[in-house]
């Protein structure tokens, strides 16, 4: 049997291939996507991606985190934000992007610029080992209440403020 001139791809390097693209892919539809509606689903599908990522890092509480306050409480109200608006609503204003190719040539140049970024960056190859019997998301929710209970307090309110303004835009008149 003939060796093959390429290594084969293991499982996991093709599920995160599979995630990276679904990622980007849904990262290009926001930005030029000509609807709004459109481009916050996109948005949701580019969050729920780099949750993914975060598993496939074993980071699964911070790819819980992402899920529940991104998915679940930005892009929700990003999405209703969107539907409630009065002018959308009753064809006062247009529902789409109207820069969306200066927005995509944007992107593409700064993808391009991170591409070569990473390419010139010699990345280490050794990673610290992990202790067994360190809980660390026990650890975490230690720090949460007691180190950055003030940032933690914020955020809740960050999220309560986009809230009311979401409903200011949509009540009547």
């Amino acid at each position: 049997m003939p060796e093959l001139p390429f290594p084969i791809p293991t499982v996991s390097q093709v599920i995160f291939v599979g995630i990276a693209l679904f990622t980007v892919v849904c990262g290009f539809l926001v930005v030029v996507s000509p609807n709004l509606f459109h481009n916050a689903l996109a948005l949701v599908g580019t969050l729920f991606g780099v949750a993914g990522l975060y598993v496939l890092l074993e980071a699964e509480f911070i790819a819980v985190s992402q899920v529940l306050v991104y998915v679940g409480a930005i892009a929700t109200l990003i999405t209703f934000a969107i539907m409630l608006t009065q002018g959308m609503m009753f064809g006062k204003t247009s529902t789409n992007n109207r820069q969306w190719g200066k927005a995509a040539l944007f992107a593409l140049l700064f993808f391009s610029a991170l591409l070569g970024f990473l390419q010139s960056v010699p990345w280490p190859t050794v990673a610290a080992p992990v202790i067994a019997d360190e809980s660390m998301i026990a650890l975490l929710g230690i720090e949460f209440v007691t180190t950055y209970v003030v940032a933690f307090e914020v955020l809740g309110l960050l999220l309560l403020v986009a809230l009311v303004g979401a409903v200011m835009l949509a009540r009547d008149r």
